[in-house]
C-alpha cells in the first residue's frame, strides 16, 4: 500500500535503506538531546552504538520495514513485527498481533505528520493481514509526551514497564 497523500509515499523498505535510517536515529539522538533528553536513547548517536547498525540491518531484512519518502526522499520509517522485541519485558498479547518495532522521521521534516501517516499505514498494513492489534512500546519518561503522541494516533496505554531504569509503556490500537 502506498499512501497518496501531497508529497509523501510509503513503500516497502529493504537492507539498502540502512543509511538513511541510521542518519535518521542519529539526527534524533542529536535532536532529544539538544533539548535535554538524554535518558531516551542516550547521547551516542544510534550508528556508533555497540550492534545499533547491526540491529538496524537486522530490522531491514528480518523485519516488515515500511519507508516514507517526501519527494523520493526517505523522511521516516515503521519496522513491524508479529511481537515485541525479546529484550524488552513485554509479554505477548495472546492473540495475532503486529507490533511496531521502530518508529522514526526526519526531523527537518517536522510538522507534515510523517510519523501519524507511518502509523496509520502500519494499521492498514495489520488491517489487510487480518490483525485486529496493532501493539507499540515507547519510552515513558520527560513527562510522557511520546506515550500522548501514541495516544493522538489512537493507541490506548496498557502496562508500564521498566528496562533496568529505562520506563516503559506499552499501548495497543484494536483495528476494525
Amino acid at each position: 500500500m502506498n499512501d497518496t497523500s501531497p508529497g509523501i509515499r510509503i513503500r516497502p523498505g529493504g537492507p539498502a535503506d540502512a543509511p538513511a535510517v541510521l542518519d535518521m536515529l542519529d539526527a534524533a539522538v542529536a535532536w532529544m538531546n539538544a533539548r535535554g533528553n538524554t535518558e531516551q536513547w542516550g547521547t551516542t548517536p544510534y550508528s556508533r552504538k555497540p550492534g545499533g547498525v547491526a540491529r538496524v540491518e537486522r530490522y531491514l531484512t528480518e523485519n516488515d520495514p515500511h519507508i516514507a519518502e517526501w519527494d523520493g526522499v526517505p523522511v521516516g520509517a515503521v519496522v513491524l513485527d508479529d511481537g515485541p522485541s525479546p529484550q524488552m519485558p513485554v509479554p505477548p498479547a495472546g492473540e495475532p498481533e503486529r507490533y511496531v518495532r521502530l518508529l522514526v522521521s526526519d526531523r527537518r521534516h517536522a510538522g507534515r505528520s510523517i510519523g501519524a501517516r507511518l502509523l496509520a499505514h502500519a494499521a492498514e498494513e495489520a488491517r489487510q493481514a487480518g490483525v485486529g492489534l496493532l501493539r507499540v512500546d515507547c519510552w515513558a519518561g520527560g513527562g510522557g509526551a511520546l506515550v500522548a503522541f501514541y495516544v493522538r494516533n489512537g493507541f490506548c496505554p496498557t502496562e508500564s514497564f521498566m528496562a533496568g531504569s529505562w520506563p516503559g509503556q506499552v499501548l495497543a490500537r484494536r483495528l476494525g
